[in-house]
């Protein structure tokens, strides 16, 4: 018998205890996530979008409504599908929003773009906080560089429209997380993911591949390849729909045809164009407007602080945002107005946002050089003291982006409304409208009218077509143009020859083109059927 014992208890004992590996995995991997962090950004992200949708400012920008109108004709039109992605912005914001853009009251509101901005927006304060956490070693500084960064107006208006803004510093923040960690995979993405959001994106390339291989040889390769498909995508992309890789910087609608189109005209040339210091000036100040005075100063004495810890790698990465808009700028690649330098307007502030995550990262340094006791107090005074010009003044005319906005969509969303209302009332399913794909989209938004409904550049041939030949292939019962656009002017050219359009209503506002709507003219009554002869009888 005890011999029986024995063997028995030995055989037991050689048996594997219960394993519950996945359960402690994932216990330890929630207990490493800042949840905390997480509500915080989750709810100041909600309760931003909500106050800007309520004052329907969602598309006060006209890029946000330009963005909007690109992911929905993806799907709606009449020839819906990739090759409507455009060439001059890049696609994976269109991407992101295509979804929400189908649903016609996401797209008419503006939440389409307002969803995965606002997730960006909270992605990336997340990642800001485990950077924050790795390079400082506690969760005091982390908590300081996410509410600087979170509290900030100018991002909060951002990250609550569809501009791009929050979806690149989320993929950036995510690339310099990725080579903190030494992790080729985030490291990869988040470049990848901003060459194909923004085109600073694509400067950020070696300097990021380069660190990694540094340290580790396998990884940087890695990352480098993973990086570099987005830009060699985007070339291959205009290469084999445009026939020229570059065509998204150099051809119809990029900036620096637009800027080359504005010195045409005789207009003077941009800030910071062939002079560096100017460059530099403009761009502090955009930077300073954005981000806030006490801010910008608590950055700069937290770079003594970061010295101090030796955390020189996060900020030099983020540095590179600002150098590349200098660079940009000195190269009229760029254009920044800011309101107080000359020409004392409001152009292109939202470039200064980089400065924020920058100067809330190198300001978290200061509560992390201190002894623990201190931290959370000097924490509090700090995020403060960061955020008292908003509180001091607390409208909306003292957030550079929102009053940027404001100013420069005066005239665009008078005209947009008194279109769309004359259109909404007369406009028969079917019938078909001809217009450029630009801000008279906004129009037919507007009235409920399907992108499908129009005819636009997107549709290729048959729109050069119509603008060659009207009397051959303008059939559409409405026009809509802008004055002085092609358009524009091949039905003024067209009006003596083919008496089958007139001009039935302009829309006229201050400091704006006029808005042109020429309707074909009808021997029937408008109801149910076309009034008017099919093509071919026409024929």
């Amino acid at each position: 018998m005890p011999a029986s014992k024995s063997s028995k208890s030995s055989r037991t004992s050689r048996r594997p205890a219960p394993r519950r590996p996945a359960r402690r995995q994932i216990f330890a991997a929630a207990t490493g996530v800042p949840w905390g962090a997480l509500l915080f950004l989750t709810i100041a992200s909600s309760l931003a979008v909500f106050y800007f949708w309520r004052h329907a400012y969602l598309q006060w920008y006209g890029d946000a409504t330009a963005h909007l109108n690109i992911a929905r004709r993806l799907l709606d039109g009449r020839n819906p599908g990739y090759e409507q992605i455009g060439t001059v912005w890049l696609p994976l914001p269109h991407v992101l929003m295509m979804p929400f853009a189908a649903v016609d009251e996401l797209w008419t509101s503006g939440l389409a773009g307002a969803i995965p901005s606002a997730a960006c927006f909270v992605a990336a304060g997340m990642i800001l906080f485990l950077i924050a956490r790795h390079c400082f070693a506690c969760e005091q500084p982390a908590w300081a560089a996410v509410l600087l960064f979170a509290l900030n107006p100018n991002m909060l208006y951002l990250q609550s429209l569809a501009m791009t803004e929050a979806m690149f510093v989320c993929a950036v923040l995510l690339a310099l997380y990725g080579t903190l960690r030494e992790n080729p995979w985030l490291t990869g993405a988040g470049l990848a993911a901003g060459t194909l959001t923004r085109y600073e994106g694509w400067f950020l390339i070696p300097f990021a591949v380069l660190y990694l291989f540094i340290r580790n040889r396998r990884a940087g390769i890695v990352a480098g390849v993973i990086a570099s498909a987005g830009p060699l995508y985007w070339l291959a992309h205009n290469h084999v729909f445009h026939g020229d890789a570059l065509e998204f910087y150099r051809g119809v609608g990029s900036a620096k045809w637009i800027y080359e189109q504005a010195l045409a005209k005789g207009l003077e040339r941009a800030p910071g164009d062939g002079d560096w210091l100017t460059a530099a000036k403009y761009y502090a100040m955009s930077g300073r407007l954005f981000a806030g005075l006490p801010l910008v100063i608590a950055g700069a004495i937290g770079l003594a602080a970061a010295a101090v810890r030796k955390t020189w790698w996060p900020l030099a990465f983020l540095l590179l945002g600002p150098l590349f808009f200098i660079w940009s700028m000195h190269g009229a690649g760029a254009t920044i107005f800011v309101p107080n330098l000359h020409p004392f307007s409001y152009y292109n502030t939202r470039y200064g946002m980089i400065v924020l995550p920058l100067a809330a990262l190198a300001a978290a340094a200061i509560p992390a050089i201190l002894p623990q006791g201190s931290r959370k107090a000097v924490t509090v005074l700090l995020v403060g003291i960061a955020i008292s010009p908003w509180l001091a003044y607390p409208k909306q005319e003292n957030w550079v982006t929102w009053k940027e906005s404001e100013v420069n969509s005066v005239s665009r969303r008078a005209w947009t409304r008194e279109a769309a209302d004359y259109l909404r009332e007369r406009y028969v399913p079917g019938r078909g409208i001809v217009a450029h794909f630009g801000d008279q989209t906004a129009i037919f938004r507007d009235a409920g009218i399907p992108i499908a409904e129009t005819v636009h550049d997107g549709d290729g041939l048959y729109f050069q077509g119509i603008l060659k030949r009207p009397d051959l292939f303008l059939w559409q019962e409405w026009v809509v143009a802008i004055a002085g656009d092609p358009l524009s002017q091949t039905m003024a050219a067209n009006a003596r020859k083919v008496r089958r359009y007139s001009r039935v209503k302009i829309v006229e506002v201050k400091e704006a083109p006029p808005i042109e709507i020429w309707r074909r003219e009808s021997k029937y009554d408008l109801h149910g059927h076309p009034l008017y002869e099919s093509p071919r009888r026409a024929q």
